[in-house]
């Protein structure tokens, strides 16, 4: 909608008013709110947001609560979505020139589409305001006039009454005198109240005698705070048997919900209030009329078919009106008695005695008690992903286990987004698929496929500012080098950001998803929920590693190691626990190598024999290794990885990180050498001999300069000479001396020494490698294992 006629009628350098186009609500529900103007003449500005505007009318008298009472209202121009906060005296002379007052705002919703019912002059909707509440309706009048006329009235339900909008000014600011005698004052005798409260329903029943009879109930406090769910594992099929209870599988949001003292709280399943977004929710809770209570259910819009999901979600980020539920499946407490210990049959029993009759915005979901197939060829049939079953003679009990199975219809699975490739086309400004990533099972994340198709172009614009600017060239997580070639170079990686559910046909042969396809961005999910997979049992092989100190403030119980016995050197039949134990002894000699330096690791998911990789930058799931915001040679600035202790290492072995290579300098001053590498690397036919020999000529050389030095092995065919730098230089003057050194030793030794890599010129001559001497190069620590054959070992030796 066009705001143009909005700012055609105002002088913004004059007038209070809000321009148009500076506001846009992200991820908030669509907006009401109404203002008492006194203009030329008194009146109620009335305003509902549909898309990015306020649609506009004018009520002369205010908004009647008695359904019999159709009030003139007068559409107007669209207002921008700022003027909902608009209070204040609009200049006299000017468009609509007067006090402007808040009255009332809130969220609304709608059952139908909005647009279709504004085109057929009918508008059924619901306000959830303090004063404003329960269904209305707008009518477009037949009656000729200059603008279009239409009928604002109160639909029969649970708020209609006698009240008037004059008689909820209680807490409105008053217009000056002036403008109460220009515009007039309204009704003659006014209430002054200041909202609306929900009716409870009246119903004599002891509520806490009943919950008092369930087997192991007991008199208890409930906390005001939110409580563990119990999930479901996903299954082939629905479990067959009488003790079975199969219930819809919901398409929305997992909510709990707690009422302490009557007061009334909304809670994601990770524990985020949602009590304030949620308006219609809580208040049909109130309307049970409870002290307390812990209930547990499913936030849906529509009927919560998949089909409804879009609406959910559309619904809360404020681009549609949708009318949300509750639908509850699970009663843990009641007026004082926790009664999660009986069975869930007679948790269910009370929580539908408790419904009835059921008010607006809940739901009971109701189950079939047996019969697993036909209850879910019914679930399909009915549009709905699956089914959840429980067992009906068992306990509550919170996190994952086997009492409660999910069942789908669609393959679909959820991932975290870990990148993204460059958009194409029509896509150009933005992405052209998400990549995603899954947990490992030891703590990090693996590379899991991509996903293009599935996004309107609505949420295409929203993803892309959520993604923003973010990116690296390097991967975030594991993936071969199959799969990185497989998704080209152009690709941009960072940390998991949020949570999709994705539509698959399996996994194909390269170990990605086939076929994707989005079905939601699960916004009540976080990245640290994947962890808690619903597919199979959390593995069980853990133990804790030696040696790792607890040292870093707020970091709880030592390190564990996942999946010891995984074989990592195939040829030495060296295990995953191997490593960790030789990593713990050497801790001590190791750690004073690397700490607080810029690190890159090698590391290695599936062992020596798999693909390997080279990592500098943070991963997801790391919480005990640091970082360091450093500019690269591209001018842009990466997180990387800073050892400080031994708890950081070895959740680096934890990660399959096998090799360890830091900077020549310190994270705090990483443009400041304080070491300098000489990598002794011989070509074909040199015997270890002739090296030798080469780094006691370098020793010698190097200490003509007054530079002392020390040598180690590299774990491979060489060896490195390494001369430590106090005060250190800076990085450019270190470079160009080791460039120099090395190109003076070959001038001088041609037939001994090369300072070029080409291979070609290598044969018979010993290559002195003085690349490692540039800022952000890295050589291998003392004490490191390698990924290579035989676990070998870069270990410092003496000169003797």
């Amino acid at each position: 909608m066009s705001l143009d006629e909005y700012s055609r009628k105002r002088q913004f350098q004059a007038t209070p008013e809000p321009p148009a186009g500076r506001m846009r609500r992200k991820n908030a529900r669509a907006i009401f709110v109404v203002q008492l103007h006194h203009a030329s003449r008194r009146h109620y500005d009335f305003r509902l947001q549909v898309g990015d505007t306020l649609k506009s009318w004018a009520v002369p008298k205010g908004p009647s609560f008695d359904p019999r009472v159709k009030r003139m209202a007068v559409e107007v121009e669209d207002h921008p979505l700022d003027y909902a906060a608009f209070e204040g005296d609009i200049p006299k002379g000017h468009y609509g020139g007067g006090h402007v007052a808040r009255f009332d705002s809130g969220v609304w919703a709608s059952d139908g589409d909005v647009a279709a019912q504004l085109r057929k002059g009918h508008l059924r909707f619901e306000l959830f305001g303090r004063k404003l509440k329960g269904g209305w309706h707008l009518v477009r009048s037949g009656a000729a006039a200059k603008q279009p006329q239409w009928l604002l009235f109160k639909d029969e339900d649970a708020y209609a009454g006698p009240l008037e909008a004059d008689d909820l000014l209680g807490d409105v600011n008053p217009p000056p005198p002036d403008d109460a005698r220009r515009a007039g004052t309204g009704k003659a005798v006014k209430k002054q109240a200041t909202g609306v409260a929900p009716a409870k329903r009246r119903r004599r029943i002891d509520w806490q005698a009943r919950a008092l009879k369930l087997p192991g109930a007991r008199k208890a406090r409930l906390a005001d705070a939110p409580f563990a769910p119990q999930l479901a594992r996903l299954g082939e099929a629905p479990p067959e048997g009488a003790q079975w209870l199969h219930e819809l599988k919901w398409d929305g949001y997992r909510l709990v919900a707690t009422v302490v003292g009557g007061r009334v709280r909304l809670w994601s399943r990770n524990g985020l209030e949602w009590t304030q977004k949620l308006p219609e929710i809580r208040e049909a809770i109130e309307r049970l009329g409870l002290d307390s209570a812990a209930l547990d259910g499913e936030l849906i819009a529509g009927g919560g078919t998949q089909a409804d999901f879009n609406l959910l979600q559309q619904t809360l980020s404020g681009q549609r009106q949708g009318a949300l539920s509750y639908v509850l499946f699970d009663l843990l407490h009641l007026q004082g008695v926790a009664i999660d210990r009986a069975p869930l049959s007679e948790r269910k029993a009370l929580l539908a005695d408790l419904l009835a009759p059921m008010p607006r915005h809940l739901g009971f979901s109701s189950h079939v008690a047996g019969d697993a197939a036909a209850a879910h060829a019914l679930a399909g049939e009915r549009g709905f992903e699956g089914l959840i079953s429980k067992r009906a003679d068992r306990p509550h009990a919170a996190g994952r286990s086997d009492d409660w199975r999910k069942t789908k219809h669609l393959a679909s699975d959820e991932f975290a987004v870990v990148g993204f490739t460059p958009g194409k086309g029509s896509r150009s400004a933005g992405f052209g698929s998400l990549l995603l990533a899954r947990p490992d099972g030891e703590g990090g994340w693996r590379y899991a496929g991509r996903v293009g198709s599935g996004f309107t172009d609505s949420l295409l614009r929203t993803l892309t500012r959520k993604i923003g600017k973010r990116g690296v060239a390097e991967p975030t997580v594991d993936i071969t080098a199959a799969q990185r070639k497989e998704i080209g170079a152009a690709v941009r990686w960072f940390p998991p950001l949020f949570v999709v559910e994705v539509n698959t046909r399996g996994t194909g042969g390269g170990g990605v998803l086939r076929q994707a396809s989005l079905k939601a961005v699960r916004t009540d999910k976080d990245v640290a929920d994947l962890a808690d997979s619903d597919r199979g049992a959390a593995p069980k092989e853990e133990i804790s590693m030696a040696g790792a100190k607890k040292t870093k403030a707020g970091v709880g119980a030592p390190v564990r190691l996942s999946s010891p016995d995984k074989v990592v050197y195939a040829d030495a039949g060296l295990t995953k626990a191997d490593v960790a134990a030789y990593y713990a002894a050497v801790m001590p000699h190791l750690l004073p190598e690397i700490a607080g330096r810029p690190l890159s690791v090698i590391r290695c998911p599936d062992g020596t024999g798999g693909e390997c990789f080279f990592q500098k930058h943070l991963t997801a799931g790391l919480k005990r290794v640091g970082t360091r915001r450093l500019k690269e040679e591209s001018g842009k600035s990466a997180d990387y990885l800073v050892v400080d202790d031994a708890d950081g290492l070895m959740e680096l072995v934890q990660f399959n990180a096998l090799e360890f290579h830091p900077w020549g300098a310190r994270a705090k001053t990483p443009d400041t050498a304080d070491r300098v590498v000489f990598d002794l690397d011989p070509g074909p036919g040199v015997p270890f001999a002739d090296v030798k020999r080469a780094a006691a000529d370098l020793r010698r050389k190097l200490k003509a300069l007054h530079l002392e030095s020390f040598l180690r092995t590299t774990g491979g065919k060489g060896l490195h000479v390494v001369v430590p730098l106090n005060p250190g230089c800076d990085w450019d003057l270190v470079k160009r001396f080791a460039h120099g050194f090395a190109d003076a030793l070959a001038g001088s030794e041609p037939e001994r020494f090369i300072a070029v890599s080409t291979l070609k010129k290598r044969p018979g001559k010993i290559f002195v490698d003085y690349l490692r001497n540039g800022r952000g190069a890295t050589a291998v620590a003392s004490y490191s294992l390698r990924a290579r054959p035989g676990a070998p070992v870069a270990m410092p030796l003496p000169w003797s």
